[in-house]
């Protein structure tokens, strides 16, 4: 009688064992992984539908106020921002003192950004561009405890009469704030149209 060869599955079962280790081994590694490695951001970024900027002409000159709204309540890629108030008209050779309130019109009541800004002064930088930049000049006059600038006051000055744009832009740089537009990310940043007259 032909006798039939029987080879015992013992063998096999630390190779699978083994195997079955290798396999379940990143999956233990992943569920026990570090927050470290993945850290949620402290600090989210502020959520602004709506800039406005006032200017009010320095004691002394016969300048009228100016105020302009910038405001985009759905968002980046949907409709155009809507501009209240423009163009910033204002007189050539004149000094204006500035502030800038904004708002997050997405709560009800809308929410006033321009406290929690102020209360995390050590995080924001604002950046005014005008273009041209011969068309005017605006200074922060305002510091966080580290005595670097904010924005949240400005002083800006007019040159001759022209017509131009001016870019604000709120930058976010919690930790990383050193005087420069570079660190971080944008909060918001809002174009609007200005006349020098």
């Amino acid at each position: 009688m032909k006798k039939t060869a029987f080879v015992s599955a013992r063998p096999l079962a630390p190779a699978r064992f083994a195997l079955a280790l290798l396999l379940a081994a990143p999956l233990a590694f992943a569920a026990c992984s570090d927050d470290k490695d993945d850290p949620e951001p402290e600090e989210d970024n502020e959520l602004i539908t709506t800039v406005t900027y006032t200017l009010t002409p320095v004691a002394g000159s016969s300048a009228p106020a100016a105020t302009i709204t910038w405001e985009d309540l759905d968002g980046a890629g949907g409709a155009a921002p809507v501009i209240t108030g423009g163009p910033l008209a204002l007189r050539a050779g004149t000094t204006y003192t500035g502030t800038i309130t904004l708002l997050d019109k997405t709560k009800t009541p809308a929410a006033n950004v321009t406290d929690e800004v102020a209360k995390e002064k050590e995080d924001h930088l604002f950046l005014y561009e005008p273009a041209p930049t011969v068309l005017l000049s605006i200074t922060r006059t305002d510091k966080d405890s580290k005595n670097l600038e904010v924005g949240l006051t400005t002083r800006l000055v007019t040159t001759t009469a022209a017509t131009g744009t001016l870019k604000i832009t709120l930058r976010h740089q919690p930790g990383t704030k050193n005087g420069n537009a570079s660190p971080g990310d944008t909060d918001v940043e809002a174009t609007v149209p200005v006349a020098v007259q």
